[in-house]
Order: C-alpha cells, then sequence, then structure tokens
C-alpha cells in the first residue's frame, strides 16, 4: 500500500481538492518534490502551502501515520526537515524530535486508479498491459524504449564494474569470462561462466601456441574428459589435461552442468568449447582488437575462426558425423555482439571516462538486427515495434525488470495508462 501511496503522490494522481490537514487547513502542492531511494525522507525539496503558510522541505508518507513512531522518526534529526507527513490511516499525532507537531494530511488513491492498478498487478498473465499498448502515443513509447535502453547498459556495466573490481581491473581477464558465458547462449550461461572463473585467462594465454592444449583445458575444466575412450584425439586431450590440471592445480567442474536436450548439434557445448579453443588460440588479446575496432563486420570476422579438424566431423567426442564447418553463423555472432562485446565496449567508456566507447556500443546496437524472441514478438505484436538490437533490448529489459517484478507502478506504459484512465 504504502509504494502505491509514493506513485500517487510522486504522479499527482490524488484530487487535488482532497487534501487537508488534520487541522482543517487546505494543502496546496507546488512541487510534489525528489523522490528519495537512499534513507531518509521519502520526498527532498518539496514545496507545499499549508493553509496561508509556504513551506520548503522534505515528504514523508506511510501507511499508517502511527508507523512514523513505530520506525522511530521522532527520534531521528534526518527528518526534522519534514514539512508534511502523508499516510493512507491516520492513527496518531506525529511530532520532530523537537517535540514540534508536523502537518499531516490524509493521501486518498482514487477508486479508478486503484482499480485498475490491481487490473495491472494482479491478473494472472506475465503482460497484462500487452491490449492496451497501441492506445499509447508512439513518441512516448519511443521515449520508453530509449530510457529502457539506457537501464540495461547501466546494469550489465555495474556487473561488469564489479568484475573488474575481482579481478584487478584485468579488461582482458573479464572480457574472458562475460564472452565465455555468452557462448552458453543461454540455456549454458551460468555452467560456461563458471568453467571461465575456474580456469583463468591467463593459463590459456600461457598454452595459447598449442591448440590441442588450450582445448584440453577448456574440454578437461567442463568435466568432458572423464570418460574411457578408444578415440586417439579424445585420448591425447587426456593426456594433455592431466599435465596441465596438475601444473596449474586445476579442480575440473561436473559434466552435468552442460545441457545437450533439445538443441541444435551446432549448439551443442561441444562445438562451443571448441570454437572458443579457436579463438583464444588465434588472439592473444581479443578485447585489445575489439576495443580498436569501429566497424561490426570486423569485429565478426575476428570471431570467425574455425575449430580445428577433428571438429569437422564430429559435434561431440561419441561419435563422428557428416563433414561440416563448425564455424560461429550469423545469428550466434549478433548474440555474441549484444551480449559481449557491446556491454564491455560501454563499461570500458563509463569506467575511463570516453564517451566514445559510449557511442560506439549504441551504434554498434543500431546496426544490428533485432533478437527474434518470444519476449521480443509478444511486445512487437501489441504495437512495440523493434528495428533493432537496441530496441529488442529495451524490450527485454522491460519484461525482465518491470513486467516480471509486478513494477506496473514504475513503469511509463503503466503511468500512462493509469493516468489516462483517471483523466
Amino acid at each position: 500500500m504504502e509504494r502505491l501511496l509514493h506513485y500517487v503522490w510522486k504522479n499527482k494522481l490524488y484530487a487535488p481538492e482532497s487534501l487537508v490537514t488534520t487541522e482543517g487547513l487546505p494543502v496546496s502542492v507546488i512541487d510534489t518534490g525528489v523522490w528519495n531511494t537512499d534513507a531518509g525522507p521519502d520526498f527532498f525539496n518539496a514545496k507545499i502551502k499549508i493553509g496561508d503558510t509556504t513551506w520548503a522541505g522534505s515528504v514523508e508518507i506511510h501507511d499508517k501515520a502511527s508507523d512514523w513512531l513505530r520506525h522511530r522518526h521522532d527520534k531521528d534529526k534526518a527528518y526534522d526537515s519534514v514539512v508534511l507527513h502523508l499516510a493512507g490511516v491516520h492513527d496518531a499525532i506525529i511530532y520532530r524530535t523537537t517535540g514540534e507537531p508536523i502537518p499531516q494530511a490524509l493521501l486518498t488513491v482514487p477508486e479508478t486508479v486503484r482499480r485498475n492498478i490491481d487490473w495491472l498487478i494482479h491478473r494472472d498473465i506475465s503482460i497484462p498491459c500487452l491490449p492496451c499498448i497501441r492506445e499509447i502515443e508512439p513518441v512516448q513509447l519511443s521515449s520508453w524504449v530509449s530510457a529502457l535502453l539506457s537501464e540495461r547498459l547501466e546494469r550489465k556495466t555495474k556487473d561488469i564494474l564489479l568484475l573488474l573490481e575481482q579481478y584487478d581491473d584485468d579488461w582482458n581477464e573479464v572480457f574472458y569470462i562475460i564472452l565465455t558465458r555468452s557462448f552458453g547462449f543461454g540455456i549454458n550461461n551460468d555452467a560456461f561462466e563458471r568453467l571461465a572463473r575456474s580456469l583463468p585467462f591467463r593459463y590459456i594465454r600461457r598454452q595459447r601456441g598449442s591448440s590441442s592444449q588450450i582445448e584440453s583445458m577448456l574440454f578437461g575444466q567442463a568435466g568432458m574428459l572423464e570418460e574411457a575412450s578408444d578415440c586417439h584425439y579424445y585420448r591425447l586431450l587426456q593426456k594433455e589435461y592431466k599435465f596441465l590440471r596438475h601444473k596449474f592445480d586445476l579442480q575440473p567442474l561436473s559434466g552435468t552442468l552442460f545441457k545437450n536436450l533439445r538443441m541444435r548439434p551446432n549448439n551443442f557445448p561441444y562445438v562451443k568449447l571448441a570454437q572458443l579453443a579457436a579463438l583464444w588460440f588465434h588472439h592473444d588479446a581479443l578485447f585489445s582488437l575489439i576495443r580498436d575496432e569501429e566497424n561490426p563486420e570486423q569485429i565478426k570476422k575476428l570471431f570467425r575462426v574455425a575449430p580445428s579438424d577433428y571438429w569437422e566431423t564430429h559435434y561431440h567426442f561419441r561419435h563422428a558425423s557428416p563433414k561440416t564447418e563448425k564455424l560461429p553463423g550469423l545469428n550466434a555472432l549478433h548474440i555474441l555482439l549484444i551480449n559481449a562485446v557491446i556491454p564491455t565496449l560501454f563499461a570500458f567508456g563509463q569506467k575511463n571516462n570516453q564517451p566514445e566507447y559510449n557511442e560506439r556500443a549504441i551504434r554498434f546496437l543500431e546496426s544490428l538486427p533485432a533478437e527474434k524472441n518470444v519476449i521480443v514478438s509478444a511486445f512487437c505484436n501489441a504495437g512495440m515495434p523493434a528495428q533493432h538490437a537496441g530496441d529488442s533490448q529495451a524490450l527485454i529489459q522491460l519484461k525482465r525488470e518491470y513486467c516480471e517484478k509486478k513494477k506496473c507502478l514504475y513503469c511509463r506504459i503503466g503511468f500512462r495508462l493509469l493516468k489516462r484512465l483517471r483523466l
């Protein structure tokens, strides 16, 4: 309920004439203030006229007035700046630490707003507003999509900066982890990230003169060299891994972490690990090459390296298959750019205060086709088209961070629908 009261106040969805203090004085809102998401009063720098007096200060909101006392705000000097306390229920008189009473007013939620918020939040459907999206003006949807893309890039940047802290600002190591995770292509992302964290990139760089040794470390750490086999290449990798495991004191993961079910053979984790091994065999400092590249097509060429000859006739170790080239496909390359290259470039620009990298990252996104998945298709069919990968990333952000978390109150689509219905 308190979150709803915050929303009603922030967006002025209340009936203005309904704001009256418990002493009977009319309240006029000049400025609702700046919403505070940290400790302290809920809204800073508000400007309120109570009766004939204009006040500048903070506004605090609770479900019940007695929550002020329960939260011990009457003992906290940070709340002495509050000039108006709003509550859904008045069941107590409240005071500053000085003992001075604070003006209070009842904040009510209009029935139409309450009803439609219930309709948005409590319906048993993943995206309840889909039937209404076409009613929102295109310019407002476009503005929201731009904001969502910024949110997604900032969220990914935050994750990357945390990795940098863990790995002593080593961009090559961090990019290795991010790229390896992306080679999981969704279903194996977590397993591939665990693999990267268990096998430091510096070990791979030390053995990069041998493609079989790089493969042996990746497959061995993934727990995929544990079986007996009469395959010469498999036994070679086992022998290499036994030596390297001892050399670097490695502890392999369980092969059961990696999933093969309901996959096309080209997406088997064996093939993806072979492609990764080829990438590190051919490129010692891949992120440095990417960082200096202005053209996404050239970056794709860096990724289009063929695995060792063995993989031309295999999708896994158990059986041979017809000879086919195992280069990453165009769609796979786009996914790697979207999920690994572009976020890392953006984070690099943020970390080093070099906006040209941020601009390049966004330009790359806008040059790639929109992703094709159930999330993007649902919004496109409802009237939010995705023209490029930047749009599809924004729609994924909308679904994951707002729809799935039932944060309709913080979504601009939800706000527009509620405000229009109120009017």
